[in-house]
Parts: structure tokens; C-alpha cells; sequence
């Protein structure tokens, strides 16, 4: 069976998956075994859909000779399997004290909450449902269940109407959209929409100038560092005054040489891509930084390529960048030389061999760093350096004199 076990205990999940004798898994169907009442009342549910069908049936049986307080507390808990509480929402003929529990149980799965949206004649619990504005938020098909059910009070409708208009008819601002993203749980995406530069000229439809609402909500998904987490000391004066605004010609190369880039490594860019890159690149260069800082690993892949220093330097800067990143990024030929020098001092990623040869092979890597890198080395790659005609003479002729001196000691 490939139901989702959520007890730890080995025979809850022997007899469900029916690794367990016959004669034990009926004696579970009968309530028999002396375990939790927890773990007993998963392995019932587990069960009343075997393909066993005495099984099933005895499951079943037991399972309504259960005393219904002493379900509401097990199912009141945080422990609560998920698939247990589907169970009682999904499955009609329960009383409603116990479905209400399983309702406002957070462990209740949201689309066995659609479900009972759907079909629930109640319409109290209609309109207890109704007033979860954050489960509603985050599950927008409970709106529209609520919505559509005929059994819903004039309150419950009322509720799910406001809330759908609310946060997701195409006529709402920036701050509406924070507020949906942090409802989510996506606080991190929440902090950047809100101070965005681009929050206050979000548009309806695009215009190819101006980011739209959808825009603003798939680029959101892409954050996931928050404010704490970021650290933006390295940001001097120095490199503030390079926060300029691009012409759209400035731009429109910006993004034919991330692209190209991209086209280069992989072959073939996915449509998916090209349009995040192209919603990037609406951003303002503040609005990239920002991104670049806090983003996930695609933004980070997309603008270490933005060929203005401040970006790049705030993907080196994300603090959630791999060190897996970092050795790509090592060896790439497109980056300032200012992000180089900045992975070279790193202290973490100095200890990291494959990140120092890669520099010490990149030719666009600061000379001074690549002599520090070389001299630790091991003698194999000294020898590949010295034969390798991309990088400088400088570099060749310092791993031909540390060949020198090592194999001299010998």
C-alpha cells in the first residue's frame, strides 16, 4: 500500500502496510493490540481501505463503536496523523463538535478541507471555516468551495467573497500582496514587495516597462532570505554611487548577455527562463541588488551574470549561497574581477580546494590572489597550470618555479 505512515512506532506501519501476520492485522481491526490509542486509531484508519475486505469491514466496525469524546481528543492533538483527520472531515454522518475539532486542527490537510467545503450541508462549519482567513489565504480553492456550496450561510459567503476580492481579484496593490505571502508563511517574500522600488508602479497588464502584479508574485517566489539573514556591510559608498538607472538600451544588453551566457552553458533556455529573466531585468538596479541578496538559487544563477559589479557582489554576499555555487562561479569568465577577489579572501571558501583551483585556473582572477592560491596547490595541478595557455605567463612561470622547488626537494 503506499498510504503515508506518520507514527513512528514499527507496527503501526507493519500492519498498514500488511508486512505483519494476518492474524495481527485483524487483531488490529478488532482494536486488540496494546498500543496507543494514537497509533491505534491510524492503523483503523489505515485499514477501513484495505483490500482486504474483512478486514476493512471489521476496521470499520470498530471504528464506529468508538466513543466519540475519546476521538475528539485524540484528534484535537497536534500529533494527529494527517491522514486520520482527513478521515473524519472527508468522511460524512460524523457529529459536528467533531468535525469542528478536526477543522481547526492545523495538522488537517487543506485539500481534504476543500473536500468538505465542497459537499458539507452544515452550514455552521461552513461559516467557522469562512473566518480562517489565514487557511483561506493560503488555500484559496476553500474560497471558492465555500463559495460554489448552495449550504453555506449569508456570513460564510459573505466571508469568502470579501477575502477573495481581497487578496485575489487582479485589482490590489503591493501591500495586498505582501499580506497574502505572509499569510503563506513567506515572510522573507513579504519584506522585499513591500519596500521594492517597483511596488508603487505595479501594473495590471504589461507594458514591457513596468513589472505587473503577476510579475511581482512569481518573482516573489524566487525570495528566500530574510532581512536578519542578510548582511550588506560590504555595500560602501564606493559601490552605492553605481546604483544608477540603465537606459532600456542598457538594458535590453543586459539581458541579451545574461541570456547569452545561459544559452552558452546549457544550450537551450526554457520560455520559463527567459521570462524570469526578462521580469528581472524590469527590476530597478537597487530592486536587482535586493533580490540578488535574498534570492534563491535560479535568481542567484541569473544575476552572478548581470554584468554590473554591485549585483554580482550581493549574489557572492546571499546567505544561502552553496559552496557548490561558489566553485561555478569560480570558474566563470564572465563575472567583475571584483567577485573573484571577494571568493579568494573568504576564509570558508579559501579551505575549499575545487573552489581554488577553479580560481587559480581563471584567467580573470586578480594575479595577486592566484599566487597566494598556488602555493597551495597540489603538484599534479601546479604541473596542468603550467601547461595551460589560458591562464597568464605570470601564473604559468610562479607554477613552474613551485614545481621546481618541490621536486628539487625530493
Amino acid at each position: 500500500m503506499s498510504q503515508k505512515i506518520y507514527s513512528t512506532n514499527p507496527v503501526v506501519a507493519a500492519v498498514i502496510s500488511g508486512t505483519a501476520p494476518q492474524p495481527a492485522r485483524m487483531a488490529a481491526a478488532r482494536g486488540m493490540l496494546p498500543i496507543g490509542q494514537g497509533d491505534l486509531l491510524e492503523i483503523l484508519v489505515g485499514l477501513v481501505s484495505d483490500s482486504d475486505a474483512e478486514l476493512a469491514r471489521t476496521a470499520q466496525e470498530t471504528l464506529s463503536s468508538q466513543e466519540s469524546d475519546q476521538i475528539k481528543v485524540m484528534i484535537a492533538s497536534e500529533d494527529a496523523a494527517p491522514t486520520v483527520l482527513s478521515y473524519f472531515i472527508e468522511t460524512q454522518g460524523f457529529p459536528a463538535d467533531l468535525q469542528e475539532t478536526v477543522l481547526i486542527n492545523s495538522n488537517t490537510p487543506a485539500k481534504s478541507i476543500v473536500k468538505f467545503a465542497r459537499s458539507s450541508q452544515n452550514g455552521s462549519l461552513l461559516e467557522l471555516l469562512s473566518h480562517n482567513q489565514q487557511l483561506l489565504i493560503s488555500s484559496p480553492d476553500i474560497i471558492e468551495a465555500i463559495i460554489a456550496n448552495p449550504a453555506r450561510t449569508p456570513e460564510a459567503l459573505r466571508r469568502a467573497s470579501e477575502i477573495k476580492s481581497e487578496f485575489f481579484e487582479k485589482e490590489r496593490g503591493a501591500q495586498q500582496i505582501a499580506d497574502e505571502l505572509r499569510a503563506q508563511g513567506k515572510s522573507a517574500a513579504a519584506e522585499f514587495i513591500e519596500t521594492a522600488e517597483f511596488a508603487d508602479d505595479l501594473r495590471d497588464e504589461s507594458d514591457g516597462k513596468h513589472l505587473t502584479f503577476e510579475d511581482a508574485m512569481l518573482i516573489a517566489e524566487h525570495i528566500e532570505t530574510p532581512d536578519a539573514e542578510v548582511d550588506d556591510s560590504w555595500l560602501s559608498l564606493e559601490y552605492i554611487e553605481e546604483l544608477y538607472e540603465e537606459t532600456e538600451e542598457q538594458r535590453e544588453a543586459i539581458v541579451n548577455k545574461i541570456l547569452g551566457d545561459l544559452t552558452a552553458e546549457d544550450d537551450e533556455i526554457s520560455g520559463e527562463r527567459i521570462s524570469m529573466v526578462k521580469r528581472i531585468l524590469l527590476m530597478s538596479m537597487k530592486d536587482r541588488v535586493r533580490l540578488a541578496s535574498k534570492g534563491d538559487r535560479e535568481a542567484r544563477n541569473i544575476l552572478i551574470r548581470d554584468p554590473n559589479r554591485v549585483v554580482s557582489q550581493a549574489v557572492i554576499s546571499n546567505a544561502r549561497i552553496t559552496d557548490q555555487e561558489v566553485e561555478k562561479i569560480a570558474s566563470m569568465r564572465t563575472v567583475p574581477d571584483d567577485v573573484l577577489r571577494q571568493i579568494a579572501s573568504n576564509r570558508n571558501w579559501a579551505r575549499n580546494y575545487s573552489i581554488m583551483h577553479k580560481l587559480a585556473q581563471n584567467p580573470r582572477t586578480p594575479i595577486s590572489n592566484v599566487m597566494s592560491i598556488l602555493t597551495r596547490l597540489q603538484l599534479r595541478d601546479l604541473k596542468a597550470l603550467n601547461k595551460n595557455r589560458n591562464v597568464s605567463d605570470a601564473v604559468r612561470r610562479q607554477a613552474h618555479r613551485l614545481i621546481s622547488a618541490r621536486e628539487g626537494k625530493r
